[in-house]
This record gives C-alpha cells, structure tokens and sequence, in this order.
C-alpha cells in the first residue's frame, strides 16, 4: 500500500518542523529521508525499526487534490510513501512518536507561537489521525492504543487513609484524651488503695471503654471514607457529548482519549485540555483555574480550552489535546473540606453545658469532702464528673448521627437521591417549601410538535408539507441551522438519529419527518456567519447564513413566543401572502399563543429577515427588528406519571410547592392544574400565580406581602428564583429548590437544599447541590423528604437525670464511669443504628415540617423520656444496674413510634432492628443473676412499654422552647 503526498519545499519544511516539535526527544536523532527532488516516483527511505515523523505527517494529512499535476514544474516534490499494510499498525507507531508534554505545554501555556510553529490546529488533528468534522472512527484498538500512549482521563487521587490513620486519629481526639488520663489515674489510686486483685478494675474497664470507643470510631470513619469516596467518583462521572464516526453520542468523561472531538454547550464542564474547532459566542468561566470571575470568549483567535472550566454561554467543538494528570488541571487537584452541621453542634454544646452541671451538682452535693474521705474519693469523684461530662458531650451523639446518616445516605442512592453533603438528610426533612422547575422533573421532557400555526390558521402537523412554497423554502433554514441539535443518518437506518436538547429534538424530528429537510443539504448550500445562542435571560437563539456564493444574509430567531412576536412588523399567511403585523394582527396572534398555552402548550415562533447587497453585513449584533413571522409551532411536554400523587403527598405533610417556570402565564397555569399545584374547582387568589418581570419589580414589603400565596411564578428567570429563595428564608421557611442549569445555581446554593437533575441537569448545577436526583423526578424529591423526616437523634437525657437524681438525695452515684461509658458508647450507638434502620412510613408525610425555629427534641420527646427516666426508682439495689440498662433496651422499642400506641407495628419487617436488639441483650450481662432475679429484671424492665402506651395517651400541644433549632448566623 503506498499514499501520494504532493507539497512544495518550502510547504514541506514547514510541516517537517511543525511534526519535529512534537517529536519525543528520543527521536530527534532518526535517519532523515532521502529524497530526490527531481525524480517525481522517489520513495521515502527510512528505517525498518524507526518510523519517521515525516511519513507521519505524509499519511495522515490528505489535504491536497490527488488530481494537481505532478509534473506541471520542478518546484513540486511529489513524494511517494511506502507505508505498512497495516495501516492501523502504522497509525501506532506514529502516535508513538508525539510527546504529550508538548501538547500539554501548548494549551496550559495558552502559547500562540508554539501554535504556529506546530502548523495549526488542523496540522496537530493530521498528527494525532483526528477527522475534525467526523472525530475518531470510534476502533477499540485505537482508542486503547491512544489511553496507553496519551494516558487515561482520570486523575491520580491521594491514596486512601489507612484504618491505622483512623485509629492514631481518634486517639488525638480531646474526649479521649481526657478519658485516657482519668483511666491513668483511676489505675494508679485503685492499685494502691485495694490492691492489683481489684483495683485494675474500673480503670482497666475505661481503657477498654476507650478501646471500644476508638475502634468504633476509627471503622465507621474509616467505612464512611471508602463510601464518600465511592459517591466521589460516581458524581465526578459526567457525561459529554463527542463526535465518533460522525455522529453525536454521550461518553463517560473516563473514556475520551486525545484526538477525540466534544461538543461543548452552555452549562458543560469542560472534560479535558484542548483547542477550539468550530463554534458561535463560546464563553467559559476560567475561575477554576485562574481565580478571576473575568467570562473568557474562545474562538479561533484564543482558542485554548482547559479541563474543569464551565461553559457559560454558546456552543462549539474542541479536539482534546491533553487528558487526565497531563492538563492543567490535574496539577491543581485539591480536596475539598466541608464544616459540620451548625445545628448540631449546637445540640452538642447546650448537653455539654447540661452535663457540666450535673457533675458539678453531683459532686458538691454528695456528701463526700470530709477531711479524712477527701484522698480516697477525689478518683471515684473526678472519674464520675468527667465520665459524665463524656457522657453528655458525647462521643456517641456524632458517632451515632454519623451511622444513622452513613446508613441513610446509602439507603437513599437505591430511591434515585444522591446525598453529596450528609447534613443534608436531616435538613430536608425540615422542608417547608420547595421550588421546584417545570421542564423535566414535573414533567417528561419528552417533547414532541403537536400544533402548528401558519398565519392565523392552524394546520395540522400531518398536513405541513403543503405549506405555501416560499415558506416551505425558507421555514427549514430556521430550524436546521438555528439549532444546536443534529441530525446523523446511519447508512443502514431508515430514522435518522438526532441529538440535543428535548426542545431542539422535537423541533427538529418535526422538520425531518414532516418537511422533509435535510440537514447536510442545508450545510451544503449555507454557511453560518453569526450566531447568538440561546440562554435563559434572552430567551431567544438568532443566526445568520448566506448562500454560498452570494451577499445575501438570512437572519433567523426563534424563542419565547411574546419576544419573538414583539420583533415583527410583517407575518406569512397560510398562502404565503405577507401581510403588516398591526395591532389587530398583534392581538390576533396573542389569542392564538394563549389558545395553544390553555393546552399546556410550549409555543415557539419562528421569524427571518432578509437583508440584501451591501446592507448585509454583521456589526457585532444580529438584526432583530422589522422581522417576518413565518409560523409558530406548540410543542407538548408531558407531566410524569404520579406527580399529581406526589404534589398531594406534599401538601399532606404540611409543605408548600412553588413551580418556577420560563413559560408563560398560561402554559404554566395550565401545568399546574394538570400537576395538582392547582386544583380545577379552586378560585385562583390573584397573586396565586405571578410573572417573574412582576416579582423583580416588586418592593421588599410587596414580596414579604405576596410570597405565600404565590405558588407558580412564570415567565422567571434564574435571578427571580434567586429573589423568590431569599424572600422564604427572609419569612423563616426551610426552603428545597430544584435546578438544572448553569445559571441556577446561586439559588442551589442559597437554599437550605438545593436538589439538583441528574440526567439534564449541568454538570455546574450538580456541584452546587446538595442532593443529586438521578431520575430527574419530583415524586423522588418527595421521597428524600420522607427520608429527611425519618432522621433522629438520641440523647442521654435519662442518663444524666438518673444520676443527678441519685446523687442529691442519696450522695450515692447509681451508675459507676463504666456504667455510664456501656449507656453512651453501646446502648446509644447501636440504639441509633437500630433506629436508623427503619424504613420511612407514609404516616411521616401526614404532620406539619419542623420548621427552622422549632426545637430538636420536641414536646413529645420530652413527655416520653422523662416518663420513662423516673419509672425505674425505688428498685431494689441488687437488681437494679441491669434493670435501668434493660429499661433502654425495651425503650428502643417506645422510640420506634414516638406517638403510636403500637410500637411493634410492621416490625417483623425490620430484621437488622431485631438483630442489633439481640446483640445488645447478650452483651448485657454483665452480672450474675439467678433466673428468679432475671425474670424480675425483665418483666420490671418490660414495664416501660405499658408506661409508654399510658403516657402517649397524654395529649401534647404546643412548642417547647427549652432549646431551639434557630441556627445563628454564620
């Protein structure tokens, strides 16, 4: 096999330096070709064992007509390369020869002049086999050749925490530090006061405790690392959206290799290193990289494009140049640390604060500071008051919230809810208000044409070929090149595949199936010269083409239906007869949009304009006035299956839904009474349903005034949702928000939740998120509430009032350091873990939020626990240590169902409850008893569940204010 390559010197000296550049060092030293210059059949002479750049380069580039004549004169070289028969074989050898520093250096140097030298972009594509207009041609063997010899697109991550880093780590920490020195302590005086026999007694158990403590920590650490790092990697597998084969298809980030080509559009990080091929009004924010907020315009002028930078307006195609560790970012890579949840460190500090006082209280009032006992007892009294300071500071409480989020954050990944901060869990189920969008998560985002409107008269999709003639002529060049979709015809398919964007598909297919276009025709014919791309703020996407050849321009805009309709004087009738557009027209087409949007209707209109001679040129802006209304399509979306279910679900449980929404006043009122938000039968106050223009313009009062009754806000923008969130929060509501865009994300982050989209949903969107829903479903965002709802804390409320109790009226401690470590670190523990494996009940979603003022341990809460702390005196001595630890155990069983006078229902479906109970109660013996005194034990213990029932018959009302969730200002 042999490829004729035809170039003049100085043509091929160029390109020779432009291929040495990119040469390994090692291969600086090859045998040059001979070549012959006056010999037109001279061949390129090069070592078996070294295949040189230069056949690179003459294999690879074919840009030159086949048909130019060799012999036309002697300043040609024509150059006949022998290359191998296997041409795949071939290309790998030269892929071997390109440095990756090289072309690292290029992009993360932003070096024009190393660009040069290197011949351009499309001299570097011919280097690495890349078709710019087609991409890779997608062959196993070369994909893996290029990760072997480029590197894969991941990036080296610090290796994992050993469990001996866990374990060194939880010994640093100050609570057992104390518990350490006590343990020393007690050690010392015990030995000395009654011997090695006994006296190791009650510090060896502490050291044990400490023991326990530590390896219990250092596991749930060390496991809850291995699960972020898990969840780590699956939310940093993004898809993008590449060219192989010429068609348009999404990848996981991992799999891009150098030479591939991405498709880049508003809201995609970008995946990897590269340098811009084609695109319109490219800009991407660079403050991942650089720190600066500056909006980076990349075209062919600048057209540099690094991994971790976000797209933030327009679209374009990149060829990757470096992946993985070998881009600028992956020198940068850092960890990202997170703060504790406010609230609970608050509830940790005010039991801290509480147990302080009842060590101190116990101490000074227990009768022990006579002058003779004073040596004996500051051990036992310094060992009590700390160990019930470790107590109520406890280890447990994180320890436990940590399990029982651990375990609920993995649960929750099965409900398509993929927790990214843990805090989140319990927030969520303080909601009292979410905003949620329309397009995608109430509705299917599966959009389809089902209403077309040419003049004033509706025709029938099925009827559209027989539009008048020069509308048919024009209409397509608005869809086919106004468009960021594509439309890729396979050779053996009958359908052909289109990509992009659920509205630019519908649109699209709509085209192909019923006007018949074609969309390599219309590339063929027209060029693109300009393109304002669509964003959420303008709301409208513009282009101007030319036919090839001519001066000519066509400029084309689609968008909101009452923008577009704003900019024309002039619409096609039916017959393709132009007519004024006068206000009565104005009216009769707002008629027209509002008829299509009381049938939930997404309307898009589609305007042009022709600008001729020397009129037609482009100054920066596209022309937008004096337009021509060619027709306007309605476009259904819609709504999912069980989100009217899910709408009620929500307002059972007390939370309000607010849909925010860019679509008209009424397409968005028809959605919510198709979803539920509003009901058919209901009168609509006149605020219920306000366009967002109307809010921004709103004063501070005005928006305080009208927030609760708004519950759909159409026609909004990404800052109106932003205002709507503060304004909630100003009230004191614990807001959720859903989002999917890019410019969405200041409201994620401002909302107590933010629940990003994770199929449609920005790759910007998610890292601004809380809480990923992978289905993109409202009836999943009702789930993670019933979730957040399900979460409670335990405390050692009944602990501390025991002993304090005890201690004043009898100067006596009940329960020893040990006992007191075996409550917090044990029973609590697996108390919690028991409790968090309860699955949410429908019953969750039938009582009010508790909003953000409201306390942590509720009214209920309180009734119970003290109840149950006082029914346990006046026990005899001998049994009573395992009863007050039986007693705990038993109330795991109360704390199920906090108000339900049943508290064994639906536990049979709880093995791992059952289970942890049963390891609790076989670690529990932890003294002799005989079967008599065990029975006792039991059957007293037992009676916590009668008491229990009696005391859930007191009727609770009302708020406690002993301590309160208000989160201070940061």
């Amino acid at each position: 096999m042999s490829s004729l390559r035809l170039r003049k010197p100085s043509e091929e000296a160029a390109t020779d330096a432009a291929v040495d550049q990119l040469r390994k060092p090692s291969e600086e030293a090859a045998t040059d070709a001979v070549v012959d210059h006056r010999d037109s059949s001279t061949n390129i002479i090069h070592r078996q064992e070294e295949y040189h750049p230069r056949a690179l380069e003459s294999l690879s580039k074919q840009v030159v007509d086949k048909k130019r004549d060799l012999l036309r004169t002697l300043s040609y070289v024509a150059i006949n390369v022998e290359s191998s028969d296997n041409p795949r074989e071939g290309d790998c050898h030269s892929l071997r020869d390109v440095d990756p520093k090289i072309l690292s250096n290029l992009v993360r140097e932003k070096s024009f002049e190393s660009l040069a030298q290197l011949g351009g972009i499309k001299q570097i594509a011919s280097i690495l086999m890349t078709n710019l207009e087609n991409g890779l041609s997608g062959d196993e063997t070369d994909l893996t050749h290029r990760t072997n010899v480029f590197g894969p697109n991941k990036y080296n991550t610090p290796p994992a925490k050993s469990f001996l880093s866990f374990v060194l780590d939880a010994f640093k920490d100050l609570i057992v530090i104390i518990l350490i020195a006590c343990a020393v302590l007690s050690l010392a005086f015990g030995i000395k006061q009654r011997g090695l026999k006994e006296g190791w007694y009650d510090g060896g158990t502490i050291i044990i405790a400490i023991f326990l403590v530590v390896i219990v920590s250092a596991v749930t650490n060390y496991k809850q690392g291995r699960q972020f790092q898990k969840l780590s990697k699956e939310s940093s597998n993004i898809k993008v959206e590449i060219v192989r084969d010429g068609r348009r298809q999404p990848i996981s980030i991992f799999d891009i290799v150098v030479g591939d080509v991405v498709y880049l559009k508003i809201g995609d990080q970008v995946p990897a290193d590269g340098l811009f091929v084609d695109g319109h009004s490219l800009r991407v924010d660079e403050s991942s990289m650089t720190g600066e907020s500056d909006h980076i315009e990349v075209d062919s002028e600048n057209p540099f494009l690094f991994a971790g930078t976000k797209v933030i307006d327009g679209y374009g195609l990149m060829m990757v140049s470096s992946v993985g560790m070998n881009t600028a970012w992956g020198e940068m890579m850092s960890s990202v640390t997170r703060d504790l949840d406010a609230r609970l460190n608050k509830l940790t500090s005010f039991i801290g604060k509480v147990g302080v006082s009842v060590a101190i209280l116990a101490e000074f009032t227990s009768g022990k500071t006579k002058s003779g006992a004073v040596i004996d007892a500051v051990v036992p009294m310094v060992a009590a008051a700390v160990t019930i300071v470790v107590v109520a500071i406890p280890e447990g409480l994180p320890l436990a919230v940590t399990l029982t989020l651990a375990y609920s954050m993995k649960r929750m990944m099965g409900d398509n809810a993929m927790v990214r901060k843990l805090s989140a869990c319990e927030t969520m189920g303080s909601t009292t208000t979410i905003c949620t969008d329309k397009t995608g998560t109430l509705t299917l985002n599966e959009m389809r044409v089902t209403e077309l409107c040419m003049g004033k008269e509706h025709v029938s999709v099925d009827e559209s070929r027989e539009i008048a003639a020069g509308i048919l002529e024009v209409l397509p060049q608005g869809i086919g090149m106004n468009t960021t979709g594509t439309v890729h015809m396979q050779p053996s398919a009958s359908v052909p595949e289109i990509s992009g964007s659920p509205t630019e598909k519908a649109i699209l297919s709509w085209g192909v199936s019923e006007l018949v276009m074609t969309m390599d025709k219309l590339k063929q014919e027209w060029e693109i010269i300009q393109v304002e791309a669509f964003n959420s703020e303008k709301k409208r996407s513009g282009v101007a083409v030319r036919r090839r050849g001519e001066q000519a321009l066509h400029v084309h805009w689609k968008g909101a239906a009452e923008m577009i309709l704003a900019l024309c004087s002039d619409y096609y009738s039916q017959s393709g007869m132009m007519n004024v557009m006068n206000d009565e027209a104005q009216s009769d087409f707002g008629a027209i949009i509002k008829n299509m949007a009381d049938k939930s209707l997404r309307c898009i209109p589609f305007a042009y304009k022709k600008i001729d001679g020397s009129l037609a040129q482009v100054h920066g802006k596209l022309e937008e006035d004096g337009l021509t209304l060619l027709g306007i399509v309605g476009i259904k979306d819609p709504c999912r299956p069980g989100v009217r279910r899910a709408v009620s679900a929500c307002r059972s449980a007390g939370v309000n839904i607010k849909m925010i929404t860019g679509d008209n006043m009424r397409t968005a009122r028809a959605i919510a009474l198709e979803c539920g938000i509003f009901n058919p039968d209901e009168d609509l106050e006149h605020e219920a349903i306000v366009e967002g223009v109307q809010f921004r313009n709103y004063s501070p009062e005005q928006r305080t005034a009208a927030i609760e009754k708004i519950r759909v806000m159409a026609g909004s923008s990404p800052f109106d949702k932003l205002l709507m969130v503060q304004c909630l929060k100003q009230k004191g509501h614990v807001v959720a928000v859903t989002g999917d865009g890019t410019n969405d994300a200041p409201a994620l982050k401002e909302a107590d939740i933010g629940l990003s989209l994770g199929t449609q949903g920005t790759e910007v969107a998610k890292e601004s998120s809380d809480i990923v829903i992978l289905d993109d479903n409202f009836a999943s965002v009702v789930t993670v509430l019933r979730w957040g709802r399900c979460f409670q804390l335990t405390v050692n409320v009944a602990a501390l009032i025991i002993n304090f109790v005890a201690a004043v009226s009898s100067g006596d401690v009940p329960l020893t350091a040990v006992q007191l470590l075996w409550v917090n670190l044990l029973m609590d523990t697996l108390g919690a873990l028991a409790l968090a494996t309860e699955k949410p009940t429908n019953e969750l979603m039938l009582k009010p939020p508790v909003g953000r003022t409201e306390p942590l341990i509720s009214r209920v809460m309180w009734r119970n626990l003290i109840s149950q702390a006082f029914s346990i005196f006046g026990v005899d001595k001998k049994v009573r240590d395992t009863i007050i630890f039986l007693c705990q155990v038993f109330n795991e069983f109360n704390a199920r169902k906090l108000e339900e006078k049943n508290v064994f229902k639906g536990i049979h479906k709880n093995k791992l409850f059952l289970g942890i109970i049963s390891i609790t109660i076989i670690l529990q013996v932890v003294m002799r008893l005989n079967w008599e005194q065990w029975g006792a034990c039991i059957g007293l213990a037992a009676l916590s569940w009668p008491i229990g029932w009696l005391v859930k018959c007191i009727p609770v009302s009302g708020k406690v204010s002993f301590f309160s969730r208000r989160e201070e200002a940061s």
